[in-house]
């Protein structure tokens, strides 16, 4: 059937009303006004954020490595949780993508051990001396005690396929004795340098993401190797803090039977050393991934699927009576998987040099809390896994706080984290979002406008993001309306620090420098003062009528503003 050119015009005109009407809706920049109540408290604003982690354990002690520990344990007032990969693997100790080595193990002709704590030691040292404790993962299989040593060390790069990496270090060991000692020395040699008390205080676990290729065994085997290294540890210090099993999301079906099998052997399992019932098991493990794709060119971010993740962990943690107090700690908390493969050779990650990343972190911290609550489990951490990439070109796009030792906006979004108060109190308002909605479309509709908020006796905390799955910056700010409620203060010093475009933010201004391959020193130190948190506007002093207060800001698409009140009573 042939359309009249009428036909044909009146079919295009509806089709762009269609197309103009959702975009409308999509970029949708009605006001939003958020009520915060100082007397509703939640109860304890715990710093899960103050975890982070990293493939590379070489990078701790190198250049750039320091520096950017040395900022991440001055923005927190607990001490930060660092978690690393490859603690006992064999080599000699070069850093590279997605490897790292400290040769603490290896044997002599007659196949007796050898222990070189030296590289583990210049690791330890570096958080030690800064303050920060180890989320000690026990792995990867040092090469004398693999069962299948050969291929041991790989040479991945990004684009490249990802199971390369799974190498000798992967495999079970020919002997669960050896490795027993190997752990029972380990911790030994840290009470004897750190002190009992120190490292009582620290986390220790078993492998990561023993459900995929991290494990060339089976789920048996791995609950063996647990059953003999919680043994050693604790043998070792009776009173350290022992979990895992580290699974991927849960939220896939293979690591939620992973992860069930585990805590199954927990409770009811024969013990391969003991012989007895059940393991020892402080806290619980497993991690929570979103999952970005390139749609016509745009990245859109999916932090439905980490949120599933998240919640499919605590469903099955609450599912045990005897275990749903504990501890949990997700061991890496991310917008996707692979922090070391690149934007060039994976564009989906082009979110994570700017404000897209920055936002989400916000966004998506805010909703832990929230479903932590929820599902009443004890969520003390969730480790951000990404830290730095030493020698790589400038604003690679891999997952890190830093480039080249300057500062991404992401780590901004740390540092209001590290400001906040220690009491959580409530947000309320006619929002377009809560954690369940989130967990089911992500946010494709309308912006996700929301805070988390705190108070402390001589002060009080809004966090307030605009986040989007899609990164439209160029749409309106967001006018927003901030109802405080019960001040307990009749004057107020109103500080407004901002992420976004503008502020504390160095990519915008590496952009704006052309991009340079070799940046100068001079633009190197421009950069550096950008990447440090800034205030959006002058400090002021306002008076509160009768315990009520109302701030107001304008908030750019995947703009995070912190407002900081330090009262005066």
């Amino acid at each position: 059937m042939r359309l009249s050119k009428i036909h044909y015009f009146s079919i295009l005109f509806i089709l762009s009303l269609f197309s103009i009407s959702t975009y409308a809706q999509y970029d949708n920049v009605n006001p939003v006004e958020l009520n915060v109540d100082f007397d509703a408290k939640l109860g304890e604003l715990k710093p899960i954020w103050a975890f982070w982690g990293h493939d590379e354990p070489n990078y701790t002690y190198m250049k750039d490595g320091k520096k950017l520990l040395t900022e991440i344990s001055e923005l927190s007032k607990v001490p930060v949780f660092l978690r690393v990969h490859s603690l006992l693997v064999t080599g000699d100790g070069e850093a590279a993508l997605k490897w790292g080595s400290t040769n603490a193990y290896t044997e002599d002709e007659q196949g007796n051990p050898i222990y070189d704590w030296t590289i583990i030691d210049k690791i330890f040292d570096t958080y030690i001396d800064l303050g920060i404790k180890p989320l000690a993962q026990i792995g990867f299989m040092p090469e004398a005690l693999s069962s299948k040593p050969k291929p041991y060390r790989h040479y991945w790069k990004p684009g490249a396929k990802y199971e390369e990496i799974f190498t000798g270090w992967a495999y079970p060991p020919k002997d669960y004795e050896k490795w027993a000692e190997l752990v029972y020395q380990w911790v030994t040699h840290a009470v004897d340098r750190y002190g009992k008390e120190e490292v009582e205080s620290w986390y220790w676990e078993l492998w990561n993401e023993p459900n995929i290729g991290y494990w060339r065994g089976t789920i048996e085997e791995y609950i063996k190797l647990y059953d003999y290294t919680a043994d050693a540890v604790k043998r070792a210090l009776p009173e350290a803090k022992m979990g895992g099993p580290e699974t991927t999301g849960p939220g896939w079906d293979k690591a939620e039977e992973f992860l069930r099998t585990f805590l199954d052997h927990i409770v009811s399992g024969k013990n391969y050393v003991t012989g007895e019932t059940g393991a020892p098991l402080d806290f619980i493990t497993y991690h929570a991934k979103g999952s970005p794709k390139l749609v016509d060119g745009q990245v859109h971010m999916n932090m439905g699927a980490q949120l599933n993740d998240l919640a499919k962990g605590f469903e099955i943690v609450a599912s045990y009576p005897t275990l749903k107090h504990l501890p949990i700690i997700i061991g890496e908390s991310d917008p996707e998987g692979c922090a070391a493969c690149s934007e060039e050779d994976y564009p989906e990650n082009a979110y994570r040099n700017g404000t897209m990343y920055s936002s989400y972190t916000a966004a998506s911290f805010a909703r832990k809390y929230a479903m932590a609550a929820a599902y009443d489990v004890n969520l003390v951490g969730a480790v951000t896994w990404g830290f730095e990439f030493e020698d790589q070109a400038w604003y690679a796009g891999f997952r890190d706080m830093a480039t080249n030792g300057v500062d991404k906006p992401v780590l901004n979004v740390f540092r209001m984290f590290g400001m906040m108060h220690n009491t959580q109190v409530a947000v309320t308002g006619d929002l377009d979002y809560d954690y369940k909605k989130i967990r089911k479309e992500s946010v494709r509709g309308n912006p996700d406008v929301n805070a988390l908020a705190s108070v402390g006796t001589d002060g009080a905390s809004i966090m307030v993001f605009n986040y989007h799955d899609r990164n439209d910056l160029e749409v309106l700010a967001s006018p927003v309306t901030i109802n405080l409620k019960h001040v307990p203060a009749t004057k107020v010093l109103v500080n407004q620090y901002r992420v976004d475009q503008e502020f504390s933010n160095s990519y915008t201004l590496y952009k704006e420098m052309g991009s340079p391959e070799n940046p100068t020193q001079k633009q190197i130190d421009q950069l550096e003062q950008a990447g440090h948190l800034q205030l959006a506007t002058s400090p002021k002093w306002v008076t509160v009528t009768n315990g009520e207060l109302v701030l107001t800001l304008d908030l750019p698409r995947q703009g995070v503003a912190l407002f900081q009140l330090e009262f005066e009573k």
